[in-house]
């Protein structure tokens, strides 16, 4: 999803799935700014391979953003703030194998 800001700022935000050492899949928000969010909004698709770099967004006590889902248990979101992404995979798949930092 990209967006502008009222300054005109593009900023491109998705989700990206990671499997931890249990097998669980962990879920990272990522938010890529200017240059960088205009190549993720541009060349992204669901399902495509990538590799985010970037620094860890707390909530205002540090931690991650805690919320109750609809079936009554809880998760953590983490948000990430992109620094470069390097979009994987092959060229028979629509990827690149580029890294775009910013």
């Amino acid at each position: 999803e990209q967006k502008y800001t009222v300054d005109g700022k593009a900023v491109t935000s998705f989700s990206v799935a990671a499997e931890n050492r249990k097998d669980e899949t962990l879920w990272f928000r990522v938010s890529a700014w200017e240059k960088l969010a205009e190549v993720c909004g541009r060349y992204l698709k669901k399902g495509a391979k990538v590799l985010v770099e970037g620094t860890l967004k707390a909530d205002e006590n540090g931690s991650p953003r805690v919320f109750g889902r609809k079936d009554g248990t809880s998760g953590a979101s983490f948000e990430v703030v992109a620094l470069s992404v390097k979009f994987l995979g092959s060229k028979e798949e629509g990827e690149n194998d580029n890294s775009i930092p910013f």
